[in-house]
């Protein structure tokens, strides 16, 4: 994964005009510099401009450096800030230090020692920058519902940018199905400080309620009937250090929920059948599509528990809500399963466009791509047409395009009437011979959905 190079910016905030130009001259092949004079200079300017790496003198006129610091990491957190001091007082020093400042360097400046300890501070800045690319192109190449423009996605994804930072705070991410729940899970752990950590990721619906438990936190050999003879980890520990994502965790039994709890208040739990106290650190993301308010008033979800996992709630907009982001997420789906099963489209004909972004999806995201993926496989390309998605009746498709004129393509009604059923089997055996056994094919030629033709195909078969 190709990450582009880095473009250093520095301020250097001194009184001494002597000190900001021999920085500049000793610095400005290297670095992109802005000098001041004062502090209140450099803070107006940072106001609309976020530097790497400031250095800043603690004894200047009007604002004193150590104020400076302090206003400066308000404005900008990430800055890293080294300190010039003109005598090496430990009092000042340390209070720069705890205010936040990276280093300090002593007067009269040496530019071989400023420049060791700006190569340090950038470094860790070009590690911190490195990591936020990789973490942004994942995002953009393997989570597509942060693909869009509109604004409640934006609002969405500023949101989960926010509260990934924390590496422990449990949060819980709500939407109907389909959202991209567990995608939302994944774009948090790689947005936070656990992104080198494991995550691990368990269907709490897909389990039996009498092995969830043991399924989250292990169990000792002999724990239970059919447990091994060594024991095992849990997925708790499988996870320390990153993320665990428990998907419907709606579906907890009360025993695990009552497990669950005492690890998000403790940070420790047992394994089922141990007596040793295991410690992880690790954050928690849950996700549901289920009313777990409704849950609690009927005494089937803890309450307590619901507030642990939500201290932080993520709310997922559906398709119907961002109808302005479905056809970019269309799009992105097109690519990449083109490329995974081998064809080329260039693009999606306008008239799929409109209709993918009417229809209702139930679905979700889920259901767009499978849409999209169905097209890829039955169209012939280069562009997605409409006939491809497998959703529409030709007959239907083609009003759509040129008005209901086009009904009186059918012909009438005999008078004496037709033999409906054996139309039907002429045309469900035609299709099938025309599309050389292609069932998916020949539910296409007669505008049916996959399941329905084969549904016909099998009542033909049980009546021969």
């Amino acid at each position: 994964m190709h990450v582009k190079p880095i473009e250093f910016s520095l301020y250097i905030v001194d009184d001494e005009q002597s000190i900001r130009q021999a920085v500049l001259a000793g610095l400005k092949r290297h670095y992109r510099i802005t000098a001041f004079a004062s502090a209140e200079a450099a803070l107006k300017e940072l106001c609309a401009d976020k530097p790497d790496l400031i250095l800043l003198d603690i004894g200047l006129p009007g604002m004193s450096g150590l104020e400076a610091l302090r206003e400066m990491k308000r404005l900008h957190p990430d800055g890293l800030v080294i300190m010039i001091t003109g005598f090496e007082a430990i009092d000042t020093v340390v209070a720069a230090m705890k205010a936040g400042a990276y280093d300090y360097v002593v007067k009269p400046l040496r530019l071989d020692p400023l420049r060791v300890s700006i190569g340090n501070a950038l470094e860790s800045i070009r590690m911190r920058k490195e990591i936020q690319a990789l973490q942004e192109q994942y995002l953009l190449e393997n989570v597509p519902c942060f693909i869009g423009e509109s604004n409640v996605i934006q609002d969405v994804m500023g949101f989960v940018g926010k509260v990934a930072k924390s590496p422990d705070t449990p949060i819980l991410i709500a939407g109907e199905t389909g959202t991209g729940k567990e995608l939302i899970a994944q774009a948090i752990h790689y947005k936070s400080p656990n992104f080198a950590g494991p995550f691990v990721s368990i269907n709490c619906a897909a389990i039996p309620k009498d092995l969830i438990e043991s399924e989250l936190f292990g169990y000792e050999k002999g724990a239970f009937s059919g447990a091994g003879v060594a024991g095992k980890k849990g997925l708790v520990e499988e996870a320390a250090g990153g993320t665990l994502f428990l998907d419907e965790v709606g579906d907890l039994s009360g025993p695990a929920q009552a497990k669950l709890l005492r690890f998000l208040q403790d940070g420790e739990y047992y394994r089922v059948g141990g007596l040793q106290k295991l410690i992880v650190q690790a954050r928690i993301v849950s996700a549901t599509n289920k009313d777990l308010d409704r849950l609690i008033g009927q005494e089937l979800f803890r309450e307590d528990l619901y507030y642990r996992l939500a201290v932080i709630k993520v709310q997922l907009p559906s398709l119907t809500q961002r109808r302005d982001d479905i056809v970019p997420i269309a799009r992105h789906f097109l690519l990449e399963l083109g490329r995974r099963h081998g064809r080329t489209f260039t693009g999606i004909a306008p008239a799929v466009e409109q209709f993918l972004h009417d229809y209702t999806y139930k679905g979700n995201v889920r259901e767009l791509r499978n849409i999209i993926e169905r097209g890829v496989l039955i169209g012939e390309g280069p562009v997605l047409q409409l006939e491809d998605l497998g959703l529409m009746r030709p007959s239907a498709a083609l009003q759509r395009e040129t008005g209901p004129a086009a009904a009186d393509a059918f012909p009438n009604l005999p008078e004496e009437g037709i033999d409906f059923e054996a139309l039907e089997e002429h045309y469900v055996r035609q299709a099938y011979s025309k599309a050389e056994g292609n069932e998916m094919k020949a539910a296409q030629l007669l505008g049916m959905t996959y399941y329905t033709y084969r549904y016909k195909r099998k009542k033909l078969k049980e009546l021969e």
